[in-house]
């Protein structure tokens, strides 16, 4: 047996596409994307930046990366907050990495995925957000800046619906 035979890959076995989530935060306002219309995926909506990770990359390098590539920033201090598992019902789902910058470098740069926008908290629930937007901001913003990451998970319901549970 090989090293890599000993992790147990099984294609049978549940597995998940990872992904990162970044929020920057200034003050009392979150730095947004609001996805270009020609967007497959949460058009004219407004989401955090991140993306899926590449082969070979950890979420730390993926997260630095999404972030340069939708914002044109570099993270002084990138702090990962949770952990979110989306279960598609399919045999993949989505692991999702949730990271929180309060000091960068560089200056903001817009990209082909959207507008960059610095929105108020208290007006998220006005805007037209990706629907988990709201409720992981909240969580972050009560959470204790020494408490370590959150878990949580999503799971649609027959109608289509998000639930969301932190662990």
């Amino acid at each position: 047996m090989s090293p890599v035979s000993d992790q147990g890959v099984d294609s049978t076995r549940y597995q998940i596409i990872p992904r990162t989530l970044i929020f920057v935060f200034s003050e009392d306002k979150v730095l947004l994307i609001k996805g270009a219309p020609t967007k497959r995926l949460w058009a004219n909506r407004y989401n955090g930046i991140g993306g899926h990770l590449e082969k070979g990359e950890d979420v730390m390098t993926g997260a630095r990366r999404e972030l340069k590539e939708e914002t044109g920033l570099s993270p002084v201090q990138l702090r990962l907050c949770g952990t979110v598992m989306v279960d598609t019902g399919e045999a993949v789902g989505i692991g999702l990495f949730v990271f929180v910058i309060n000091e960068w470098s560089g200056q903001i740069q817009q990209s082909s995925e959207g507008e960059l926008e610095w929105v108020s908290i208290r007006d998220l629930h006005s805007i037209p957000c990706v629907e988990d937007i709201p409720v992981l901001l909240q969580k972050i913003i009560e959470m204790d800046r020494k408490a370590p990451p959150f878990a949580a998970i999503y799971i649609y319901n027959e109608e289509g619906g998000l639930e969301i549970s932190f662990g």
